[in-house]
């Protein structure tokens, strides 16, 4: 037996009973659906098991005692991670009925919506990486936000918005066309089957986790004065964490859409709440908009790097862009002699980073409207060169601008069959735009991510490459990754916070290819981020002498910041035995969930 870590006691013991709770739980897998079949008539749910299979590994990260786990079996068939405990459940339910990795991180995607609607759900959007076992191809989909056609740029370029114009930072909707196109080329079950453990948590009931108490208490104005999300305050308080909410509203919705698909989200009533929403906030969104919303194919970047290939997300996101940047300045040998989260390592890596931040805002936009050599870009010959230009003595001055940016959420999935999912979502920062439907769900505040008149004077630009534009889709941080070796994927990760999402994926990324750390610590051990506004936000936990050592070489290190930039991860291995070893990196600093069977 090996011991492994562990959900927290009250989060695996919840986790548990809601996944023995859900119908069908049973591990018998059905026939696989076409697409056409997704909004088909649900079938009658299997019996549901008296435990949970007893091969059924939690792991990832707990802020309790370590749990002795069950003994783990000879040949791992799949695993989930994401950041709530709940989710995980519920995703992992869905493998062990048949379906595919992108079912379970469709159901997990939905019901993160539900349970930690400060980060993601239906009004918002995101990216997905898949691989397709069958394939052996990874692909890539683009459900992020749009700005509505009618957009006035100038209604977001100064900043902050006035609280009763919110709405013109929301952007149209794609989280509900993305899992649908998801669902048509890689799902198994009826998608009536994937919205059922979500639509079921809204309706009984799921615990609050301390993550989700924690935003609650950041945004306890907002909340106890808002009529329709109620929910998280009773008596005229925050709800505490363990307590149980029901949000019917939105089990409504999420069956409607397992129901009749994409269409009920675009078209007709809850299309119409969407709309009376947001232009309650000044948006311009119509419901042409709404209908002519489409998911984009794009093409990943892709890089060799010291025998593996890093598959990643492009432009309009600027995450695969600074990590391929950062593989393409250092090799392998390099980063082990300074040592793992030293100060010379930490040092070198801020410097790097701070360089891809400045080349975001200067270079990167949603490529229907620029033109972009990417390739160019991270080349290695670029890289050397900036990298010439670092000095391991002293910082890097970095430009001051302001960054608001900090919700999302991201999903792993790996099934029996070897498919991979990886799937960023977001409503952007803290409950979005603070705008809630009648349909129970958050709308997104995502064209906040569009640069600023202040950020652009302070890089002497005029109409930047990611200017507000009406139909673009802003810049993101987003990093949802796959890693093969082989042709055959090794690792899939991604993350949430915000712009510390591409420097946290790339320091779990470096942890384990360079320095051979479990997924699982690789995530847990102590992370920074090099903000706009200057500086370098730290983890205490990385130790006093390498805080002193940082800032003999210019550093100004700031240890007060909570750190909520989740990663999750899941390592693909193939054990001595040729068996396959799945291992979870769930992250602590948002009480993430791992699962393995």
């Amino acid at each position: 037996m090996r011991t492994l870590r562990a959900l927290s006691t009250a989060s695996f013991a919840a986790a548990l009973a809601l996944l023995v709770a859900l119908p069908g739980s049973g591990c018998s897998a059905p026939a696989a659906r076409s697409p056409d079949e997704a909004t088909a008539k649900a079938p009658p749910a299997a019996p549901t098991p008296a435990a949970p299979p007893a091969n059924l590994i939690p792991q990832g990260t707990a802020q309790a005692p370590a749990l002795a786990a069950p003994a783990a079996p000879t040949k791992h068939k799949y695993a989930v991670a994401t950041e709530n405990a709940t989710a995980s459940a519920i995703a992992m339910d869905v493998l062990a009925r048949g379906g595919s990795a992108v079912d379970a991180a469709i159901a997990g995607a939905l019901a993160i919506g539900v349970v930690h609607p400060v980060s993601s759900g239906l009004g918002g959007g995101g990216f997905a990486t898949v691989y397709d076992a069958k394939t052996k191809e990874i692909r890539i989909l683009d459900f992020r936000e749009t700005a509505p056609k009618d957009l006035v740029p100038t209604e977001l370029t100064k900043r902050p918005v006035p609280e009763d114009h919110r709405g013109v930072m929301t952007g149209v909707p794609g989280e509900v066309a993305g899992i649908a196109e998801m669902h048509a080329r890689w799902g198994k079950l009826a998608m009536a089957d994937l919205v059922r453990g979500a639509a079921d948590a809204a309706e009984k009931g799921f615990p609050v986790s301390a993550h989700m108490t924690r935003a609650l208490k950041w945004n306890e104005k907002w909340l106890l004065s808002s009529p329709r999300y109620g929910l998280f305050a009773k008596a005229g308080a925050i709800v505490p964490a363990g307590e149980m909410v029901k949000n019917p509203a939105l089990a409504a919705t999420l069956r409607r859409i397992g129901a009749e698909g994409k269409k009920a989200f675009y078209e007709g009533a809850i299309a119409a709440d969407i709309l009376a929403t947001a232009r309650a906030g000044k948006c311009r969104m119509t419901k042409k908009d709404l209908e002519d919303y489409k998911v984009l194919d794009r093409e990943p970047l892709r890089t060799q790097w010291e025998g593996y290939e890093v598959v990643t997300m492009p432009p309009p996101s600027a995450g695969g862009v600074m990590m391929l940047e950062t593989l393409h300045m250092h090799s392998k040998a390099d980063l082990a002699a300074l040592g793992h989260n030293t100060g010379a390592y930490t040092h070198l890596l801020a410097e790097t980073m701070r360089g891809a931040v400045a080349d975001r805002v200067r270079l990167l936009g949603d490529p229907a409207f620029v033109k972009m050599d990417v390739a160019k870009l991270v080349s290695p010959e670029r890289m050397k060169a900036r990298r010439a230009r670092i000095s391991m003595t002293s910082t890097t001055k970095a430009e001051n601008f302001p960054v608001t940016d900090a919700g999302t959420t991201h999903i792993v999935t790996v099934d029996a069959e070897g498919n991979v999912a990886s799937i960023t979502t977001t409503v952007n920062n803290m409950f979005g735009a603070q705008l809630v439907t009648e349909g129970g769900f958050l709308l997104n505040d995502e064209l906040a991510d569009f640069t600023a008149e202040r950020v652009e004077k302070l890089f002497g630009m005029s109409k930047g490459p990611n200017y507000p534009r009406g139909g673009a889709r802003p810049t993101s941080s987003m990093t949802p990754t796959i890693v093969t070796k082989d042709g055959k994927p090794v690792l899939a990760f991604g993350g949430s916070g915000g712009t510390r999402i591409a420097t946290g994926t790339t320091q779990v990324l470096l942890s384990h290819l360079v320095f051979g750390m479990p997924v699982d610590k690789a995530v847990a051990a102590p992370r920074f981020e090099t903000p706009p506004t200057g500086g370098l936000f730290i983890d205490a936990a990385i130790g006093t002498e390498v805080l002193q050592d940082l800032e003999k070489r210019g550093e100004v290190v700031d240890t007060s910041k909570p750190n909520f930039s989740a990663v999750q991860a899941v390592s693909i291995q193939e054990g001595p035995d040729g068996a396959r070893v799945l291992t979870v990196g769930a992250d602590p600093r948002k009480g993430g969930a791992g699962l393995v069977q």
